[in-house]
């Protein structure tokens, strides 16, 4: 862990340095994560260092949301304290299941038990920003389950709630165990069953739906339809805004570009100390390089924008930003999913019906 964290504070640093000679001192950041993985198994003073580095190379505003992903047993209450004295704002706990045989079959370590103890920690030390991720359509989940997994959750009261689909990776045990008909499948009709009460259920509940698998208390922020508990960093990443992605596996999009860092923490090391500085936003941990050309930015600005679910894609930002209107764009495909069901097109925006929300994949398709 120092060694990467090291590493990683050369790259911040290299980045700075690029975008200084690029013309471009000192770039403001809104917005911090830490995720892919288990960021809370660093110590805080790795933390620490990492934050201080960020702050040295890029100006974080006084309202920046700093946000990181803890699986409930990493962290204690002395943990959690630290980690608020540090700046942190905002954590995502991987809860995924109240059933303890659901988090032994998805390899969890934690008990629902210790996710409890992680949530009143977290308000001791002052976190007012929580939220829990959850996994719905488990092989074996009843309905039943799951509304008990999820009214658990809400006994918390967390400012946000993210609720997936399991889905199953290439190369993963579970894949392979499916694969060999040690497991059963995912069952899609019963994931759908589940994911329409869980609308509903958090409707009822207070919460509001801002993105296909995300809800947020609050009232809309002062820019766009979502909450004001909405994770304000991945409401940048829908609405096609740059963001830096620094660290082992980090992808990150500016105008332009979109790139991918290698991902093996040893290989990424490796390359931070004997790489060459690159031109900005490149660092020598740079695996993969896509050029985005401005067809394909706006097709991606629909891609990822429908996902809010509420703002959708709205026409005079989509005709500033590019010089053309959306109907000008694809209105013959609009209209096609509009008579499917799966969108809705008004003179002010473009976004997802509750069927929409469902088959997204069948809207998403025609933008890739």
């Amino acid at each position: 862990m120092p060694a990467y964290v090291q590493a990683l504070s050369g790259e911040i640093l290299q980045v700075s340095r690029a975008a200084s000679k690029a013309g471009l001192n000192r770039l403001e950041a809104t917005t911090v994560f830490f995720g892919g993985g288990t960021p809370s198994l660093l110590h805080p003073d790795h933390l620490a260092s990492i934050l201080g580095d960020l702050r040295r190379a890029f100006v974080l505003t006084d309202d920046c949301e700093i946000s990181l992903e803890a699986n409930p047993g990493t962290v204690d209450a002395g943990h959690l304290r630290d980690l608020r004295g540090l700046g942190v704002n905002r954590l995502s706990f991987g809860v995924q299941s109240a059933q303890p045989d659901e988090l032994r079959l998805l390899d969890r370590l934690h008990t629902f038990k210790q996710a409890v103890e992680a949530v009143v920690w977290a308000r001791q030390a002052g976190f007012d920003n929580l939220n829990l991720d959850l996994i719905y359509g488990i092989m074996g989940q009843t309905l039943a389950d799951w509304q008990e997994t999820l009214q658990r959750a809400l006994d918390l009261a967390p400012e946000h709630l993210s609720l997936y689909a399991l889905t199953l990776e290439a190369g993963t045990p579970m894949q392979a165990q499916v694969e060999t008909g040690a497991l059963a499948a995912p069952d899609p009709d019963a994931a759908a069953d589940m994911y329409e009460w869980s609308r509903d259920e958090l409707e009822r509940a207070g919460y509001r739906h801002y993105e296909i698998s995300n809800w947020a208390r609050g009232d809309p922020a002062d820019h766009g339809l979502v909450p004001r508990f909405a994770c304000r960093h991945n409401v940048l990443t829908w609405r096609l805004q740059p963001y830096l992605g620094l660290g082992a596996g980090a992808h990150g999009s500016v105008p332009g570009w979109r790139y991918a860092n290698v991902r093996h923490p040893t290989a990424y090391i490796d390359r931070i100390r004997t790489g060459v500085p690159s031109a900005f936003p490149f660092s020598p941990a740079v695996a993969e390089t896509w050029p985005i050309d401005p067809e394909t930015e706006r097709r991606e600005r629909l891609l990822v924008g429908l996902r809010l679910v509420g703002e959708g894609v709205e026409g005079r930002e989509f005709e500033e930003r590019f010089g053309v209107g959306l109907e000008a764009s694809f209105g013959p495909v609009l209209r096609e999913l509009e008579a499917q069901g799966l969108v809705d097109v008004t003179a002010e925006r473009v976004r997802l019906t509750k069927l929409g929300h469902l088959l997204g994949n069948r809207v998403f398709i025609h933008f890739v």
